[in-house]
């Protein structure tokens, strides 16, 4: 698939909205996301504006939000990472043992899928988390719940590796979300 990877930028907050709630449509959003889309579609544009202004190059640097624009605008696809540091309050799963980036909010529209457009999203934020001189980032790290097999697969064929840490699913008695990490490659 033809597409530029990208930054967005902090204006383009309604298409961020409108990938985000496309994703939390997917069938497998129950096990992608720890949102839903009735909980997305309420947010006031407020929210989204924010989102967008911190995930883009003009915000603060601890958010990145990258997009598979196709030449027609559209997205294709997006991910996003954050940056965490041992210091840092824990937002999901075990607390940063060293400076790291979180791979978050991974997303390919069907029609998009297996052309090639999630292997350049992933490629630019590993490009991004290596680049970071402040912090350096050791490792970049994400969470799969154990019933996604087909994201799974992508991560390992990525080179992501489980870690052996695992941590409950928010609102379920029973299902965990597998961490699976890429550590910072020997220069």
């Amino acid at each position: 698939m033809d597409c530029l990877i990208r930054v967005i930028r902090a204006d383009e907050w309604e298409k961020a909205r409108e990938i985000r709630l496309a994703a939390l449509r997917d069938p497998v959003a129950h096990l992608a996301f720890l949102d839903t889309y009735g909980a997305a579609v309420e947010r006031p544009d407020s929210f989204w504006r924010e989102r967008a202004e911190d995930s883009s190059e003009s915000g603060a640097g601890k958010v990145r939000q990258f997009v598979a624009e196709r030449p027609d605008g559209s997205w294709a696809g997006t991910i996003t990472l954050l940056v965490e540091r041992p210091s840092d309050e824990v937002r999901f799963g075990e607390a940063a043992k060293a400076d790291q980036t979180h791979v978050v909010g991974v997303y390919v529209r069907p029609e998009a899928r297996g052309t090639g457009v999630i292997d350049a999203l992933f490629r630019a934020g590993m490009e991004w988390s290596w680049s970071l001189a402040d912090p350096v980032v050791e490792r970049v790290r994400l969470y799969v719940h154990e019933e996604n097999a087909r994201a799974a697969a992508f991560y390992r064929r990525f080179g992501f590796a489980p870690t052996g840490e695992r941590v409950a699913v928010p609102g379920s008695d029973s299902a965990e979300e597998v961490e699976y990490a890429v550590e910072r490659p020997v220069s």
